[in-house]
C-alpha cells in the first residue's frame, strides 16, 4: 500500500546534522519532517565522537539545545604527546583563540536533540528507511520511504536535506557528473575502543610509537575512549582485552608515565582512515550536510562539529528563503561551507601525518620518522606553531 504526504523540508537522517537542522527549522516556524532508518533506541545509544568545539557549543546554546552538555559536559583544554623523547603537554586553552573543547558523548547529545525536537512538536519518524529521491530537477522533489510495517510512502517536499552519511540515498540520488568527488585513503586503520574504566590521565593523550599510534580520550567519569593503530583488515575479535591493554600500555609508555586504569572493553571496531569531499554539496532542492557532504578522518575530532556548522548555515539560509528572502544565502550554501570543510580536512590530514609513522625499516622509513620527530619538536618548542595548532584544533 502506498500513500503520499507533503512537507516543506524533508530531512533524511537523525544524527547530529539532521537533528540540529530540524530543531533550528522548528524554532524558525518551518514545517519539516525527519526520517531515520534506525530505531530510537539505536540512535540514542550509538557511541560516536564526544569532543564539541567552542563554536558548536555556541550554536547549541543560542538555539536552546545545550542544557544537557552545559550541565554534564566537561571542558578540556590540554592535550599531551608521548614519544621516545618523553612527554610534553599543550595547554591549548591558553593559546591561539583561547578556546576549549567540551566533552559530551554524542549519544547523549543525540538524546537531548531528539527530546527537544519532539517537545517542539517536530515530526520525527524512526524505522523509516528512505529508499530513493526523485524529482531533483523539478520544484517538487519526492522521497520514497518504507516504514517498519512495510508501508511505502512518498513524501513530497520543497527542499530535501541529506543528513544520512556517505552511504545514504542523498549521495546516490545525485545525477552522474553533478558533483566532483575528492577522495583520499590515508592507509591507516584504528581499532576504536570504549573501556569501562576512568580516564588514566587528565589530558587527551597521543602516543607516537614505533609499534603504531595509541590515543586516550576522556568520555565520562567511568568510560574512556581509546584508539590503537592496527593493520588494515584486522578482525576486532582478534584483539582480546589483555592484548588491547598490553598494547595501550606499551604505546602510551605506561612504564614511564604510570599505569593505565584497566576495565572491560565495551566496544571494539575497526575504523579505516579515509576522507572525501563533494563539490558542490547542493543540487537543485537537495542539500548535503555532515558526512553526506564530506567524510573526515577522526584524527582531529571535526566530524560532528562540521555537521553542526553546516546545519546552522543551511537552517539560516532556508529560513531566509522561506520567510520571503531572495534566496541568495541558500544559493551560497556550498560556497560558504566548503572553505571551512577544506580547512578542517587540511588540519586532519596534518594530524594523521603527525601521529602515524611509517611501517617497516630502511632509509626511507628512517627519513620519514625523522620528519615526524621534527614536527613534534617544532610543536613542543615553537609558540607560533602552538598557537596555530590551538586555533585549528578547536576551531573550524
Amino acid at each position: 500500500m502506498e500513500t503520499e504526504e507533503r512537507t516543506t523540508v524533508l530531512i533524511i537522517g537523525a544524527g547530529p546534522a539532521g537533528l540540529v537542522l530540524g530543531n533550528l527549522l522548528a524554532a524558525a516556524g518551518i514545517d519539516c519532517t525527519v526520517l531515520e532508518r534506525q530505531s530510537r533506541s539505536h540512535v540514542e545509544q550509538r557511541a560516536r565522537a564526544g569532543f564539541l568545539a567552542a563554536n558548536t557549543v555556541r550554536v547549541l546554546t543560542a538555539a536552546g539545545l545545550a542544557d544537557g552538555l552545559l550541565a554534564h559536559g566537561r571542558q578540556h583544554d590540554t592535550c599531551a604527546f608521548r614519544t621516545d623523547s618523553g612527554e610534553f603537554e599543550l595547554g591549548y586553552g591558553a593559546l591561539g583563540n583561547g578556546e576549549v573543547h567540551t566533552v559530551y558523548p554524542q549519544q547523549d547529545l543525540v538524546r537531548d536533540l531528539v527530546a527537544e525536537f519532539l517537545a517542539r512538536g517536530g515530526d520525527l519518524r524512526f524505522e523509516a528507511a528512505a529508499l530513493g529521491i526523485t524529482g531533483l530537477d523539478t520544484d517538487r522533489p519526492a522521497v520514497t520511504v518504507r516504514t517498519a510495517d512495510g508501508t511505502v510512502r512518498t513524501l513530497h517536499a520543497r527542499y530535501v536535506a541529506g543528513c544520512d552519511g556517505r552511504h545514504g540515498v542523498a549521495r546516490t540520488a545525485l545525477p552522474a557528473g553533478a558533483v566532483r568527488r575528492y577522495r583520499r585513503d590515508h592507509g591507516v586503520s584504528w581499532l576504536a575502543l570504549l573501556a569501562a574504566a576512568p580516564q588514566s590521565m587528565a589530558a587527551v593523550a597521543y602516543g607516537v610509537h614505533r609499534d603504531g599510534f595509541a590515543g586516550h580520550m576522556a568520555r565520562t567519569p567511568d568510560v574512556t575512549r581509546y584508539y590503537l593503530q592496527c593493520p588494515r583488515g584486522d578482525d576486532p575479535a582478534a584483539w582480546s582485552d589483555d592484548r588491547i591493554w598490553d598494547a595501550l600500555g606499551t604505546r602510551l609508555r605506561a612504564d614511564r608515565h604510570g599505569p593505565l586504569h584497566r576495565g572491560a572493553i565495551l566496544e571494539r571496531r575497526i575504523v579505516d582512515m579515509g576522507s572525501d569531499v563533494l563539490d558542490p554539496i547542493q543540487y537543485g532542492p537537495l542539500f548535503l550536510v555532515g558526512d553526506a557532504a564530506g567524510l573526515i578522518s577522526p584524527s582531529a575530532a571535526k566530524g560532528a562539529n562540521l555537521a553542526v556548522m553546516e546545519a546552522e548555515l543551511l537552517a539560516t539560509a532556508l529560513a531566509a528563503r522561506l520567510h520571503g528572502g531572495d534566496g541568495q544565502p541558500l544559493a551560497r550554501y556550498s560556497a560558504d561551507c566548503l572553505p571551512r570543510i577544506w580547512r578542517a580536512q587540511e588540519f586532519s590530514h596534518w594530524m594523521i601525518n603527525l601521529l602515524h609513522g611509517p611501517a617497516g625499516d630502511g632509509e626511507e622509513a628512517d627519513f620519514l620518522r625523522a620528519l615526524q620527530h621534527a614536527r613534534l619538536e617544532s610543536l613542543r618548542t615553537s609558540r607560533r606553531h602552538q598557537d596555530h595548532f590551538a586555533e585549528n584544533y578547536v576551531g573550524i
